[in-house]
């Protein structure tokens, strides 16, 4: 016999528990999007700054030894950044400290102020799984609350600093294990994401019109099996270049551990190293962030779209930039430089595959991010909220072919991998 119905109690209950937590997640969203508007406004000030005092560079080796000294001595378990969150999702315990947060966001700044090239979505993710840790504590939460809470952070975090709310909500129940994808939290990060987003515009903070730069609406609303296979072809590319990223980028942290033995002269060696390599390059265009430049002929996310927008090593000489500003420890994320380093990419191999430079570099965009991040899904779907919809099909199958492409390793650690998945 089928079970009898809940009873009218049980579903009061169950109301009350939901409202509960979308309230939590709203409210969890409201300050990773105040925290995120903020985080915006001074990156853009510190990227002016470096742009209008280009001898800032030479201080990076020891902007770098600054925030490794305030890492050991405050940071304790907060060093661990966007991992720490997803260890304690999956296995909630001591929890993530408040003190992150401001952390991450005084040292990224540090990091952009003398050219560091890192991204922001790391420090947009650790300031809303920081400040979703201290809503817990303060309302005195148990355990069960601990997880969705800060996946809710994760999705308000990203949301608010990309603009993407639907795409946040997918990251972060996405991130947590490789091809696996649990809807449990799926409504307080929807809520999250979208408050994120929401509060972030209400602050005055805007972001940049990607739809426009790229300028995709022309194309047809269907893409055909000859644009699908050259999507492939990019995400191939894109999978590829995510092996490399992450090696890169680990082989340089595993070199500067096991070779140098004083901690504070891993970073200073970092920065000489970046801003070495900007001197022998004779240009400062792949430093920072990446996103914009007062120089028109710099390459950067607004030039990438367009023919002659960058040069065809772009993205070879941004994956080495980041690689040596991440692996020497300096903090900010990889999100945005994977962008530019993707779109770059698309942008070099869309003229050889015969298709749309705007759309190539779109493809390249998305795909590299979702090869290195294992999130295929939550990229498709920040390829729509960016670019449209108009593409979906060309972007689902650049995504996937280069989360297939992309191996084991990924840019976080913590991502669990299901029992007996190979590379």
């Amino acid at each position: 016999m089928p079970p009898p119905p809940p009873s009218l109690r049980v579903r009061l209950a169950g109301l009350r528990d939901a409202g509960i937590g979308a309230g939590l997640a709203a409210l969890v969203g409201a300050l990773a999007g105040t925290a995120g508007a903020g985080f915006l406004v001074a990156l853009d000030v510190v990227t002016a700054a470096r742009f209008a005092q280009p001898w800032l560079i030479a201080a990076l080796p020891f902007a770098g030894v600054l925030m490794a000294w305030v890492y050991r001595v405050a940071g304790r378990d907060a060093e661990r950044g966007s991992n720490l969150i997803i260890e304690q999702i999956h296995q909630p315990g001591g929890g993530v400290p408040l003190r992150m947060a401001p952390l991450v966001l005084g040292s990224t700044l540090l990091t952009h102020l003398c050219g560091g090239s890192a991204g922001r979505e790391g420090t947009a993710v650790q300031m809303g799984g920081a400040l979703a840790g201290g809503v817990q504590r303060a309302l005195r939460l148990g355990p069960a609350h601990q997880s969705r809470l800060l996946s809710a952070g994760m999705a308000g975090g990203f949301g608010a600093v990309f603009g993407a709310p639907l795409a946040g909500a997918v990251f972060a129940l996405e991130v947590l294990m490789r091809g696996r994808l649990t809807y449990r939290w799926l409504g307080p990060c929807l809520v999250a994401g979208f408050v994120g987003d929401r509060v972030c515009i209400a602050w005055g903070v805007h972001h940049a019109d990607f739809r426009a730069l790229a300028g995709l609406g022309d194309l047809a609303a269907t893409p055909g099996l000859v644009v699908l296979a050259k999507a492939a072809v990019i995400g191939l590319a894109c999978g590829l270049c995510a092996r490399l990223f992450v090696a890169a980028t680990h082989g340089v942290a595993k070199g500067l551990e096991h070779g140098v033995s004083k901690w504070w002269l891993r970073p200073m060696l970092g920065g000489a190293a970046v801003g070495g390599l900007a001197w022998l390059l004779g240009t400062d265009a792949y430093l920072g962030l990446g996103a914009w430049s007062p120089d028109a002929t710099d390459p950067t996310l607004e030039t990438v779209f367009k023919a002659g927008g960058t040069e065809p090593w772009s993205w070879l000489a941004k994956l080495g930039f980041t690689a040596l500003t991440l692996g020497a420890g300096f903090k900010g994320g990889e999100v945005t430089p994977l962008f530019f380093i993707g779109a770059a990419l698309g942008n070099a191999l869309a003229s050889p595959l015969g298709m749309s430079v705007a759309l190539g570099a779109a493809l390249g965009f998305v795909a590299l991010f979702a090869g290195a991040s294992k999130t295929p899904l939550a990229c498709t779907l920040l390829a729509m909220e960016l670019f449209g919809g108009a593409q979906v099909g060309a972007f689902a199958v650049a995504c996937f072919v280069s989360y297939l492409a992309s191996g084991a390793a990924g840019i976080y650690a913590a991502q669990r991998r299901p029992e007996g998945e190979g590379d």
